[in-house]
């Protein structure tokens, strides 16, 4: 398991839809990346709301991608989480 340090977040991103409101199935050229990510662990110096299990919304090109065990993580500074999905 990664743990981030200081004002760092890890998420772990979202799969865009793959179907639209209506029922139409988009194929792989025509899908859009989300922005969205789960937040799996805060850094201990992150001094916003921010907390375990929150959907955020982050900065499209920020961040580090990381794959560990499977599952592709990014680890991001907290400054660059937009907002909380409620």
């Amino acid at each position: 398991m990664l743990k981030p340090l200081h004002e760092n977040v890890i998420l772990i991103k979202e799969e865009a839809e793959k179907k639209t409101a209506s029922g139409i199935i988009l194929t792989d050229n025509s899908e859009k990346k989300s922005n969205i990510a789960a937040v799996v662990a805060v850094g201990e110096d992150v001094k916003s709301e921010i907390k375990v299990n929150d959907r955020v919304v982050y900065k499209e090109y920020s961040g580090t991608n990381v794959e560990m065990d499977d599952k592709k993580y990014i680890i991001i500074e907290a400054e660059d989480i937009l907002a909380i999905v409620e």
